[in-house]
């Protein structure tokens, strides 16, 4: 998705662009991507609609495939998109300007396949640990994530390059009340399992064979105890003693690996 054409589209310096050395924003309702794997995946991603990418030739030579000949590009020194993302942020010479996605219903994930789990974030705020747990979304196929939509970071570049592309392939549900989600989802044949240290059973005693949605808690202070008590079962992951804890983001890909591979008696 490289070499671009069209030489009247490349010219400008990118320094010149709204959102200072270090702030990372994208211009009003709209969304600011930076990396390879980010920005390439949201330029193959046929739902996503783009406003401008400004990219170094090395960075345009990295992506895999050929822009559009009228794809809004300009060229820029290492120094002009660093004043485009978050600071210290790795843009690898590549930042993408676009819309964000359209949001999506719980109703359509819930209508597909049943096989996939769907991983609920309780206020878990952190971009890196919602980007990481997005990318392992993808490598486990889940059906989805699901969060609050007042407690949870917005699209961004944070996100996206540690999502590395997971972005634009795992849909991402936001909802109003997470207690009503997890009903839902009770309706739709989904037992609801809740990770958390002090459960008895760990999660390969807790897992059925059926459809799975795994409930995680903010960073340090863990599930809610209203989406607990909306929980089918809570289980533990068995670490040692001598680690209290996981990152969310860590304990979520182990628990995708052990929705996975479990035994579904078939």
């Amino acid at each position: 998705m490289a070499k671009g054409k069209g030489g009247k589209n490349l010219r400008g310096r990118a320094g010149r662009m709204q959102g200072g050395r270090g702030s990372g924003r994208a211009t009003k309702g709209h969304t600011r991507l930076w990396g390879r794997h980010a920005v390439e995946a949201a330029l193959k991603n046929p739902r996503r609609q783009h406003r401008k990418l400004w990219a170094t030739r090395e960075g345009i030579e990295s992506l895999d495939g050929e822009l559009p000949p009228d794809f809004p590009v300009e060229y820029a020194d290492v120094s002009d998109l660093a004043r485009l993302v978050a600071k210290d942020a790795p843009h690898q010479g590549l930042v993408l300007e676009c819309e964000p996605l359209e949001d999506l219903h719980l109703d359509e994930v819930l209508s597909g396949d049943p096989t996939s789990p769907i991983i609920v974030l309780d206020q878990v705020t952190d971009p890196h640990n919602v980007g990481a747990l997005l990318r392992s979304a993808a490598a486990f196929n889940a059906a989805a994530i699901v969060t609050q939509d007042r407690h949870a970071p917005p699209e961004g570049g944070v996100i996206g390059k540690s999502a590395s592309g997971a972005l634009e392939v795992v849909p991402w549900v936001r909802v109003v009340n997470l207690s009503r989600a997890l009903e839902d989802m009770a309706e739709a044949g989904y037992w609801r399992i809740g990770l958390t240290g002090e459960a008895e059973a760990t999660l390969a005693e807790a897992l059925p064979a059926g459809p799975v949605a795994l409930v995680l808690g903010a960073e340090g202070e863990g599930m809610r105890h209203n989406v607990a008590q909306h929980c089918d079962a809570l289980a533990r992951l068995p670490i040692s003693n001598a680690m209290e804890s996981l990152n969310v983001s860590n304990a979520g890909a182990i628990a995708l690996y052990a929705v996975a591979t479990r035994d579904t008696g078939e």
